[in-house]
């Protein structure tokens, strides 16, 4: 993974000395509440509906075991032991008091970790497929791209106040687990004639008006990633709307000029930025390749058998093997994901006890490093196969074995009322209660892989939208109710769920889910998938079985 070098480390403390002295003339009151909101907010920090909230960048989803120890004490002695993990790869913590900030961001300086730009309207963290590297349908490792991306977005003055917030994501597999077609820009990676190229997509997003991003450029040779980013970024900052957050994000500007005409003006742009300072040379290339080489693996002779083979679901360790754990493009290693979404326990939280036993996992074995994924889980990235019995039982101790990864229970999930204030309704007591109701495994595993995301307000942190079934808080008459959608996808085949009708009370989504789960059981053909049997009969049977009785 990526080291600071003595200009990384220099620029995020000199970041930390800056708003320790911001922070104290706000709080001797010699700072106004509004210029501190912006300086506040360039640093991660929120004021949350009942304490502030710490946004914490994780670049590409990437941890080092020091870095998971360091946030392990951080939550223990600053906020409440424990921690959020984002649909953005992101830490948060939801607690910390507003005058103790500063010492956390010195904490998080001394191992190589900030909050910088992780809101304001700015370009935010970079984010790719926590597979990146090791996966056997990858075409090129998307992490060195992420992190020239980096380097060239932070503290970039031009960029520095767009119209509105801005994200990247960047895949390079042929299975997109960055979801690019919901981002501002998505990048993804391919081949052509053995030489590495980008299709670049922009104008994709969630939230009050969801989009899928259109491609505005099918080939981009790679030394011109930058210039072309800039184009686009340019045309952005020149034409997008200020007068309106809501209308204010990209998305809004490529429909309203339409993708033909935002895709002339960003080549028209181009023009003026291809080949110029800006282009990457294949020394810059090779630097920060450099530091996203692979491990040392053991040579592990390739006889062993197959996942496949080993997984017999009808143990719980076949269960964990089949649903937990993916192939390796090195012989003799796994990808392995821990579900920490057990019944009961908020989707994305992680204790401070199970950062540490995380970290010494990590040490033992995938050489020190984690990642987070978008769906609020954690994966080990090298882990020797003859090594996947001992990890299990430890994980097993641990209670961070649930096989239910890509199932109903495995539910993506914002923070909701419980913390954000401005949340329209709770989100995490909907999906303790989903748990509660489907907790039985092999009911789950029957019913097969289904995404369920949920959001507790239009801002779609839980990316409702893109659900195979999506719930949306309301406010209805100062009432909490939740709107469910079905058909939305965030793969490469990404499409925008479609609202079944009215909305529900609290207590009477978990039999909503059940009524869509067994409609989806009675009318799968071949083992399909809950979302191709909803491409193939539509919305309208789903429609009748939820309001058969109203």
């Amino acid at each position: 993974m990526y080291h600071y070098d003595e200009y990384d480390q220099t620029m995020v403390d000199e970041r930390v000395a800056q708003f320790r002295d911001q922070t104290e003339r706000f709080l001797a009151g010699k700072l106004g509440e509004e210029e501190f909101q912006q300086l506040r907010l360039r640093n991660g920090l929120y004021i949350q509906r009942l304490a502030p909230m710490l946004r914490i960048a994780v670049p590409y989803g990437m941890l080092s075991s020091t870095q998971l120890r360091k946030l392990a004490h951080i939550t223990r002695t600053y906020d409440r032991g424990y921690c959020h993990f984002t649909t953005r790869q992101n830490v948060q913590l939801n607690w910390p008091m507003l005058e103790e900030v500063p010492d956390i961001l010195q904490e998080l300086a001394s191992v190589q970790m900030h909050a910088i730009q992780t809101s304001g309207s700015c370009i935010r963290n970079v984010t790719s497929d926590q597979f990146a590297g090791v996966s056997p349908d990858e075409v090129s490792d998307p992490r060195p791209w992420c992190e020239l991306i980096r380097q060239w977005s932070t503290f970039h003055p031009e960029f520095n106040w767009l119209p509105r917030k801005f994200k990247i994501a960047v895949t390079g597999a042929d299975r997109d687990r960055a979801a690019i077609q919901v981002h501002d820009i998505g990048i993804r990676l391919f081949k052509k004639d053995d030489e590495l190229r980008f299709e670049i997509l922009a104008g994709g997003g969630l939230g009050r008006t969801p989009v899928l991003a259109t491609t505005i450029r099918e080939d981009l040779e790679a030394s011109h990633l930058l210039t072309y980013l800039e184009a686009i970024l340019r045309v952005y900052n020149r034409y997008g709307r200020r007068d309106n957050k809501y209308k204010a994000r990209i998305k809004i500007l490529v429909r309203a000029m339409s993708p033909e005409i935002f895709t002339e003006k960003v080549e028209e742009e181009w023009a003026s930025l291809k080949d110029g300072p800006g282009t990457i040379t294949e020394a810059e290339i090779a630097r920060v390749s450099g530091f996203f080489s692979s491990p040392n693996y053991d040579s592990i002779a390739d006889t062993l058998p197959t996942i496949n083979q080993l997984a017999d679901s009808s143990s719980a360790y076949g269960s964990w093997l089949a649903q937990n754990v993916s192939s390796h493009k090195q012989p003799g290693y796994c990808i392995v994901t821990l579900a920490i979404k057990g019944t009961g326990h908020a989707p994305g939280d992680v204790t401070d006890e199970q950062l540490e036993l995380i970290a010494e996992l990590a040490d033992r074995y995938s050489f020190g490093e984690v990642r987070v994924t978008h769906e609020q889980n954690v994966t080990l990235a090298d882990v020797p196969q003859h090594k996947l019995k001992a990890l299990w039982n430890e994980l097993q101790q641990a209670r961070l074995a649930s096989p239910n990864l890509g199932l109903l229970t495995d539910i993506i999930c914002c923070p909701g009322g419980d913390y954000c204030s401005l949340a329209n309704a709770k989100s995490i007591p909907v999906a303790n209660a989903i748990q509660r109701e489907f907790s039985e495994l092999k009911e789950l595993r029957d019913i097969g892989p289904l995404d369920v995301n949920i959001s507790g307000c239009m801002n779609a942190c839980g990316h409702h939208h893109v659900g195979n079934i999506g719930i949306l808080g309301v406010d209805k008459k100062g009432e909490e109710f939740y709107q469910v959608s079905i058909g939305g996808s965030g793969y490469e085949d990404a499409s925008l769920g479609k609202i079944l009708g009215p909305s529900f009370a609290r207590s009477e989504i978990p039999h909503v889910i059940r009524k869509i789960a067994d409609l989806h059981i009675s009318e799968r053909k071949n083992d399909e998938n809950f979302i191709d049997t909803y491409r193939r009969i539509g919305i309208e049977p789903y429609k009748k079985v939820v309001y058969a009785n109203e």
